[in-house]
């Protein structure tokens, strides 16, 4: 089977560049350090490998795309200095990492979680490629995913996009059966900033949507909607907007609990 991002990520990196508020939160999270060996798992076309070895640290992408990992490697640095860092690309799946036992010092996964066949084992795979320190994941639960007003023009992608997410608690125990201890969970807000241009990053910017480019580097809309939906959803979207009626559409949507989280975990010696 034709991995998901061989088929939709051949224009992957012109939207979906590496936020710099994101990178700082993740290097933070993580404790980035100078001597550490950091692994980026489901590294997509290393937008944030490339940014955190622009910072510290020697990196490793992994990815199951071959689609993915060439853009990776030809993949111009968005950092003057990330030409200078150790950042190294390898084909191969999360089930069973190409790496040896207690190799890492930390271990990083942005929004990919949903597309594992099976967390348990991803988790335990990244477990045992690690000596010691944190794990640290970025994605959206359910939960936040019902508070999208994108749910409002795109309702049936919205439920598959949804029931496709692990949720907190399937994530905590799987991260926990793996030997992980869960440090915390950080919650964050989308802003008019980004730019990775992920599905909720539109929140504010609505507009964005109406660009088939945008939308096609972001999976749910390639993949979980149907033409027909697409077509309605953005024919009311654009009426919305320039009538003004959008702003109370989002208003509705606010549930306060943070559009995407930060989870972070640790495995100890």
């Amino acid at each position: 089977m034709q991995p998901l991002y061989d088929k939709i990520g051949a224009s992957y990196s012109r939207t979906r560049c590496a936020d710099a508020a994101i990178t700082a939160t993740l290097a933070e999270l993580l404790a980035v350090h100078a001597e550490g060996n950091y692994l980026d798992l489901a590294c997509g076309s290393g937008n944030y490998t490339l940014a955190l070895a622009a910072l510290a640290g020697t990196w490793h992408g992994v990815d199951l795309s071959e689609t993915m990992i060439r853009q990776a490697r030809v993949q111009r640095p968005w950092h003057k200095h990330a030409q200078d860092a150790s950042v190294y690309w390898q084909l191969g799946t999360v089930n069973a990492l190409p790496y040896k036992n207690a190799f890492f010092d930390g271990v990083l996964c942005t929004l990919s979680i949903h597309h594992f066949s099976n967390l348990h084992r991803a988790f335990r795979e990244a477990y045992r490629v690690m000596r010691q320190g944190r794990i640290v994941l970025f994605t959206a639960f359910p939960k936040q995913m019902r508070g999208y007003w994108l749910c409002h023009y795109f309702p049936q992608m919205m439920k598959r996009a949804i029931a496709q997410m692990p949720t907190e608690a399937r994530v905590t125990a799987a991260l926990q059966s793996a030997g992980f201890e869960i440090e915390r969970i950080v919650p964050f807000c989308v802003n008019n900033s980004l730019t990775d241009l992920f599905l909720y990053s539109g929140k504010a910017r609505p507009e964005q949507y109406l660009d088939p480019e945008v939308r096609a580097n972001i999976s749910s809309f390639s993949e979980l909607c149907s033409s027909k939906e697409l077509a309605s959803g953005l024919q009311r979207l654009q009426q919305d907007i320039a009538s003004g009626a959008f702003a109370q559409v989002a208003e509705s949507y606010r549930i306060g609990q943070g559009d995407y989280a930060y989870v972070v975990a640790r495995k100890s010696l």
